[in-house]
């Protein structure tokens, strides 16, 4: 894979600065995600304690419907002793649906609210550095292209002569404007290299 395909730049202080803006943006979604975790785990514990409800409340209801099960045998009074603890029982399975609705929803919120946390200040900061790395790359690939034809290099250096500072223009050739239009071969693969710079892209080694 060649350095065109790679959407970081070939001179040392733009591609140092791209590293450094990886790690920064790194750094940054890892705290945010960090926090989100410690969001999720903090309201996770109230869904844990629907769920503790529920299984306590189902033990108990099991254990009443048991016990109203047996008391229904007993002769002649067991419906009258049966009925109470079968009403307590589905007391106690109405207070387990109760607990497991809480863990259900909770366990819901806790994902929103981690996301809720962790989605803005992270896609802040990742979404510019997304978009100028996508146009970093889309220009490099243009330019890269462009150094393959001669009247890529003419049109890079044209560029360099409506973009660049007067002082480097004129380090390439006293006459800049005048070089392009002689078609100064030189002096146009010099323009051209000062805007290729300019892009982040070291000059092609046979321009050298």
């Amino acid at each position: 894979m060649t350095s065109r395909f790679l959407p970081y730049a070939t001179t040392p202080g733009r591609l140092l600065l791209q590293l450094l803006s990886d790690v920064a943006v790194a750094a940054w979604t890892a705290l945010w995600v960090v926090i989100a975790i410690a969001v999720h785990a903090a309201v996770s514990t109230i869904a844990e304690f629907g769920r503790q409800v529920e299984e306590g409340a189902n033990g108990v209801g099991g254990n009443l419907d048991s016990a109203g099960h047996g008391a229904s045998k007993v002769p002649w009074i067991g419906d009258e002793l049966s009925k109470p603890l079968t009403a307590a029982g589905r007391a106690a399975h109405d207070i387990a649906g109760a607990g497991h609705h809480l863990g259900t929803t909770v366990s819901w919120l806790a994902v929103l609210l981690a996301l809720a946390v962790a989605a803005p200040p992270i896609l802040a900061i990742a979404m510019p550095w997304l978009v100028l790395r996508v146009r970093f790359f889309l220009r490099k690939w243009t330019a890269i292209g462009l150094t393959a034809t001669p009247a890529g290099e003419q049109l890079l250096a044209l560029r360099a002569l409506a973009n660049r500072p007067l002082r480097r223009l004129a380090a390439v050739d006293p006459d800049p404007v005048g070089a392009w239009r002689r078609m100064d071969a030189v002096a146009i693969r010099g323009l051209a290299a000062l805007e290729l710079h300019a892009a982040g892209i070291a000059t092609p080694r046979n321009w050298r």
